[in-house]
């Protein structure tokens, strides 16, 4: 008896996702506990068409599948689905392609609906109508139906999924990945739903990940193959879910989490470009720059559900099937549709996520009710049920370590002439990351946060770069020399903060069995994620995105149709926020030869390409015979206007400028610049490693900067432009607003010496604060009939500014400044003479006392003139005074230096 109720769930699966399958012979192979498929086609349209994914199925195939069924133990031992190498090809949707194949995938739809159909029609006809065994209880039917379920354990072994794009082909190969259910302790077991904690979790493990990223020719063949972006990482995810009650279809709260010990990524100059083509890809994706792929089907799927409820309706009256195993094929059937309707109510990406959970989890039996079928198996009332509640949906990636090394290739030919040729790389960059966080919750359209951090990270050099062996193994230089840029702390000291209440922290409350409570509310958000919490959390880096989108009147969210539907034709219905909040730890640069060159060399290998941007800036065209607004519509926009916010916080730093070593500025500048037909001969000058390497360094305790920006200019612009006497209010909305404070800036010179150490710096710039504000009005084609409106608006504040030098640090500042700008290819050499006058030991009073000193004192610079420069003219005649004082006094000491060398016979 359990037999019918158990199969009919499993064949529908597999029929509805694979090819030409015979149902008769599925089902006695079922019967038997085992079954066993070779070769086996993909559904791309069904998988299109569930996934709601930007992307086209070019091919998908299964070489083997397997399925053990233990009937005589099916409540105590889980189904096991084996997959063995699945292979699928993917491509991006075009305009062009989702407009044919819109009506081509309607009609194949239509015929795979009725193909499936009929073949169930006909596993009805061959079923035994009448069993021995009694009627088992719709109780414990349901109980058995939803362990079997939600215990099924699926295998996949060769997991191959690639996406071809232009001349970029990335692939993803899994040698193996295991999903299983677990208890409370994440340990595998045979687990159900149970009150009161209506909680299931499951975990997925992936083994021997691997991600190459190859270039193709003209004719679609790769040439030379790259090494892997990734190669052979492991990783392990946690999936939680929560239900409101046993009947539940859908989980009210979604949790998966991944963890990744180790991460080690590897980036040639040839996979630069591709890799941020990619990059680019997700982002106008998220935007929804590329096309309205989503509209389109939604329309069909809706069409094809409603003509396959009639089809299906035809077909069970033809057959006439009667008992109790035709209703339960015709309960599996609507149940699955109904699956798939309430699954497309969902719009955007959003509902794209939660389709990305399997559907064997939310499979559930409450569908039941929403219907009701006749004696001869046919539904005859069809309620219409209340749309679904979106869940809560966290997910989360924590990686434990992480490196990025960026590498250069060089073609290498063997010695034979019919030897094939050979791409060598060689490592000049590794940036090394330690507890990384990305973490995302979202409910609906109506809220969407995103935060991520890391502890502490830090850059190195690597060998050599542009024939420059300047880290090479005959060098002998430190590590510390190597890194060149440090931030944060490392986990030794800071914990496992990264993974605080995470499915992988035993404090968190789903490993206590305790229900997390999620804040989503914007204010009780901004209170709780502050600065300071992101800070003391991760300590390097955090950044925190929130949007969330509520209705103007106040009275609760709004349905996500009404949303969508408002959202871009009238911008005062739903109050919409964007804020985007990101703090950067105490971090130290050092800007030397090897690390600038390595940096820019990247840069020009990242912009030696030739793609086509996937979003167009619309051009600016003015229709004078637009509608005026109305006077509600023009209220509802001085209520509230959306914004997107960005506040960027740079805590404590310091940058040092060395002394340039080589110079290869002339070779990559013109191809930064936009020069790539560029053919200057590369010279590599010799390196020259000076000690003690003079350097400037720079300090600043705090830089803040606020950045909003109307977020629909597109339409508030036109309809502001067009009224005759604007608010104040609109008129500000329609300008994109800069604000920028510094705090504690300061700048002084210091030397490294050879044990990879600065001597403590002399200042030249004591420290100073400053601000800036500047607003740039956005379309300014609108605004050219009103010229009272101006186009940008700058202030600038300076309480006060000094500049103190003496005329061996002048000296040495000039020498650091021409090692950057003039490459004359000759061997620098600094006296060490000027050096020892600069960096006397503290106490030492001999030397240079002369000082060349200006200061400026209460300087604001209003609006868009230059001119009304607000100072103390006294402060500006000492300042005239005193430097005219001191170039004479220098000039005087110069030649009187110069003289005595002369005399003396020695060099200056």
């Amino acid at each position: 008896m359990l037999e019918s109720y158990v199969t009919p769930i499993l064949m529908s699966y597999v029929n509805r996702y694979i090819k030409n399958l015979k149902p008769s012979d599925l089902q006695l192979s079922l019967w038997g506990g085992d079954v066993v498929l070779s070769k086996l086609e993909l559904k791309l349209d069904v998988l299109e068409q569930e996934l709601k994914l930007p992307f086209t199925f070019l091919s998908g195939h299964i070489h083997e599948l397997r399925i053990h069924v233990p009937w005589t133990k099916l409540g105590s031992e889980p189904v096991v689905i084996t997959i063995n190498t699945m292979e699928c090809i993917l491509k991006l949707k075009d305009d062009a392609q989702d407009d044919h194949e819109s009506c081509g995938s309607s009609s194949t739809n239509r015929s795979t609906t009725t193909e499936s159909i009929k073949s169930l029609a006909k596993t009805r006809r061959i079923q035994q109508v009448t069993s021995t065994d009694p009627d088992l209880p719709p109780g414990y039917v349901q109980s058995l139906i939803r362990r079997v379920v939600n215990n099924v354990n699926i295998v996949v072994n060769n997991l191959i999924l690639k996406y071809v794009e232009d001349d970029i082909v990335l692939s993803v190969n899994i040698t193996s990945a295991e999903c299983y259910t677990v208890d409370e302790f994440w340990d595998r077991a045979f687990m159900d739903i149970l009150a009161p904690e209506l909680v299931l979790r499951k975990v997925i493990n992936f083994s021997d990940c691997t991600v190459c990223l190859d270039k193709r020719n003209a004719s679609g063949k790769i040439e030379f193959y790259q090494d892997p972006l990734l190669y052979k990482c492991s990783f392990c995810t946690r999936l939680h879910f929560t239900y409101d009650n046993l009947n539940s279809k859908i989980p009210s709260v979604i949790k998966i989490q991944a963890l990744v010990e180790s991460l080690k990524l590897s980036i040639t100059d040839q996979q630069l470009p591709m890799l941020i083509r990619i990059i680019q890809l997700g982002i106008a994706l998220y935007y929804g720059e590329i096309c309205s792929y989503k509209d389109a089907e939604m329309e069909e799927t809706s069409s094809i559900a409603k003509e396959t409820s009639i089809i299906q309706m035809g077909a069970e009256s033809e057959t006439g099937i009667q008992g109790q195993h035709a209703t339960q094929y015709q309960h599996v059937d609507a149940q699955l549709q109904l699956q798939q309707q309430d699954g497309d109510d969902g719009q955007g990406w959003v509902s794209w996520a939660w389709s990305l959970v399997p559907a064997l989890v939310s499979y559930s039996e409450d569908g039941e009710e929403s219907y009701e079928i006749d004696e001869n198996g046919i539904k005859i009332n069809c309620p219409k049920s209340a749309a679904p509640k979106d869940p809560v949906v966290s997910v989360g990636f924590y990686c434990t370590k992480a490196s990025v090394t960026f590498k250069l290739t060089e073609m290498q030919t063997e010695s034979s002439y019919y030897s094939p040729q050979k791409v060598k790389s060689k490592e000049v960059l590794c940036w090394e990351q330690e507890g990384t966080t990305v973490e995302v919750l979202m409910m609906g359209e109506l809220f969407f946060d995103c935060q991520m951090g890391f502890v502490g990270s830090k850059a190195l050099c690597l060998k050599g770069i542009m024939g420059v062996k300047d880290f090479e193994e005959t060098t002998n230089r430190s590590e510390t020399e190597a890194c060149f840029f440090s931030c944060g702390e490392s986990l030794n000291s800071k914990g496992l903060t990264y993974l605080t209440n995470s499915l992988f922290d035993y404090r968190s409350p789903e490993n206590n069995g305790v229900r997390a409570e999620f804040i989503l509310d914007a204010g009780q958000h901004k209170e709780t994620y502050t600065e300071i919490a992101g800070v003391q959390r991760f300590g390097a880096f955090y950044m925190d995105y929130l949007y969330t989108m509520e209705c103007s009147s106040g009275k609760g969210s709004v349905q996500q149709q009404d949303v969508s539907t408002n959202k871009n034709e009238d911008l005062g219905s739903v109050q919409e926020m964007s804020t985007k909040r990101l703090v950067v730890g105490p971090m130290e640069v050092r800007l030397d030869s090897s690390s600038v060159h390595r940096i820019l060399k990247m840069v020009a290998c990242g912009l030696d390409h030739e793609y086509e941007p996937y979003s167009k800036s619309n051009s600016e065209t003015v229709d004078e015979s637009r509608i005026l607004p109305s006077q509600e519509e023009v209220a509802a926009l001085e209520e509230y206007i959306p914004t997107r916010l960005t506040c960027i916080t740079v805590l404590k730093t310091t940058i040092i400028i060395t002394l340039a070593e080589f110079n290869l500025l002339d070779n990559l500048l013109p191809i930064i610049l936009g020069q790539k037909n560029s053919m200057s001969i590369l010279n590599a000058p010799h390196f020259h490693p000076l000690r003690p390497l003079p350097a400037l360094r720079i300090q600043v305790d705090k830089v803040s900067l606020e950045h909003s920006v109307p977020m629909y200019a597109g339409q508030l612009v036109p309809a502001v432009s067009s009224l005759n006497q604007p608010s104040d209010n609109l008129l500000h909305h329609c300008y994109a607003h800069c604000y920028v404070k510094i705090f504690g800036f300061q700048a002084g010179l210091t030397s490294l010496d050879s044990g990879g150490s600065f001597c403590p710096h002399v200042p030249v710039i004591p420290p100073f604060s400053t601000a800036f504000y500047g607003k740039l009005l956005r379309l300014p084609s609108f605004w050219v009939k009103r010229p009272f409106v101006p186009t940008t608006e700058c202030i600038f504040e300076l309480p006060s500014l000094t500049l103190q030098a003496t005329r061996a640090q002048t000296l040495l500042l000039q020498t650091i400044l021409q090692s950057w700008t003039h490459n004359t290819g000759v061997s620098l050499s600094i006296d060490e003479s000027l050096l020892k006058d600069i960096f006397r030991p503290s106490g030492d009073s001999q030397g240079d006392t002369d000082v060349l000193k200006a200061s400026l004192k209460r300087l604001n610079a209003p609006a868009d003139s230059w001119e009304s420069l607000v100072c103390d003219q006294s402060e500006w005649r000492r300042f005239i005074c005193e430097g005219a004082k001191h170039i004479k006094r220098g000039h005087r000491e110069r030649t009187e230096t110069e003289s005595r060398h002369r005399r003396d016979g020695t060099k200056l």
